[in-house]
């Protein structure tokens, strides 16, 4: 979860996944926590938004070693040659 400057925190409600939506949306429940209240809260996206945000996040992680419970998009792929590709 992280933590703003005032208090804040956000991050994702625990026990509940990235599920589709209406519309062909997806959304994403948040935890967010302030002083004094707890609140859920969903990030909605389309399709194209979560493609951009799996791209991004991805891209951040290329570098990091997956840990052994990570989904098989983050296993690295060997290919002929012996290059390693996420």
């Amino acid at each position: 979860m992280s933590r703003a400057s005032d208090g804040w925190q956000v991050g994702p409600a625990p026990g509940r996944g990235l599920r589709p939506g209406k519309d062909g949306l997806f959304e994403l429940p948040l935890h967010v926590l302030r002083p004094g209240r707890a609140s859920l809260a969903s990030l909605v996206l389309t399709v194209l938004e979560a493609e951009q945000l799996h791209a991004a996040l991805c891209y951040a992680l290329g570098g990091e070693p997956a840990p052994e419970n990570a989904p098989e998009c983050r296993k690295p792929v060997r290919y002929p040659g012996g290059r390693q590709k996420y």
